[in-house]
């Protein structure tokens, strides 16, 4: 059995967003050489201002040394599309790790398809958001074969200090979407009760304190609602497009396994509109503005 992938070890980081970046930082500071990729040439940029690792001019360079390749992308069909681009650079028992948000069901067929190839598919999407990417502290929720997960783990703790093996392929995303979809509702939830207590004269501040003390408490009522919301500031980190994503993902797959949902169903909904409406690089905490004008 293959060794588990310490430092001081090659990791090609695909994606230099506003997560990867700091994901980058925080394998470096592991000791981890990182190459960074990014079709954006700002992102590139700011890459190498960071001094984070040393970036790659294209994704076969970036992957050529790899001992694991960590794809940090808006969809699950770009993820695909630049696996089947850097397989043939790969080195053998090249561990790719997709911590993006992609759909469950083509994450277990791309798994099997790199299996067949030779290569473990670890799926490994984060919550937390920028803030926590920073520092470190993630929480990583890891599907795949066991063995190809305890290869990584060394590289996954250099990320996250919450690391939760979910099971098979694909259950990791799954469960990222569902997170979302909580997430989300609750949100909209927090944002609505504001609403009708505005319009009955209730103290916002108030609200989020009563809230915060009591049965109502979610992760939007602590740290979205004072501080992006009712500040007007809708400065998270996380944009509106990626947060209706991942709410559709999990509603897809209910239907795809033959759940009912309604609530999920009106959630997807709802968020769709509001990206469409806001544009999809908006704030997602700017849902309250538009629940303000619906």
């Amino acid at each position: 059995m293959s060794k588990p992938i310490e430092a001081p070890g090659t990791i090609a980081l695909i994606g230099l967003g506003n997560m990867g970046q700091p994901m980058a930082g925080c394998l470096a500071r592991a000791g981890y050489k990182v190459v960074g990729f990014d079709t954006g040439a700002a992102a590139r940029e700011r890459f190498a201002a960071a001094a984070q690792g040393t970036v790659a001019n294209s994704l076969e360079t970036a992957v050529a040394q790899a001992d694991a390749v960590i794809t940090m992308l808006p969809t699950g069909k770009i993820v695909r599309a630049v696996v089947e681009a850097i397989r043939p650079h790969l080195r053998p028992e090249t561990v790719i790790i997709d911590m993006s948000s992609s759909e469950p069901l083509g994450t277990r067929d791309l798994a099997k398809e790199l299996a067949a190839a030779g290569f473990g598919l670890v799926d490994a999407p984060v919550s937390g958001g920028v803030k926590r990417a920073v520092d470190g502290s993630l929480a990583i929720m890891a599907g795949g074969e066991a063995a190809v997960i305890d290869r990584v783990d060394p590289i996954l703790k250099a990320m996250g200090r919450s690391i939760f093996r979910t099971g098979a392929s694909g259950s990791g995303h799954a469960m990222k979407a569902l997170n979302n979809y909580v997430s989300g509702a609750g949100l909209v939830a927090a944002v609505e009760a504001l609403r009708i207590g505005g319009a009955f004269g209730l103290d916002p501040d108030i609200m989020v304190d009563v809230l915060n003390a009591s049965t109502g408490k979610n992760n939007s009522t602590e740290v979205k609602l004072k501080q992006f919301v009712i500040s007007e500031t809708y400065a998270s980190g996380f944009f509106i497009g990626l947060m209706a994503k991942d709410i559709r993902i999990a509603d897809t797959l209910a239907k795809e396994l033959g759940v009912d949902v309604p609530l999920a169903d009106s959630t997807a909904d709802l968020w769709d509109k509001a990206a469409d409406k806001l544009g999809a690089m908006a704030d997602h905490t700017e849902i309250a503005r538009f629940r303000a004008k619906d």
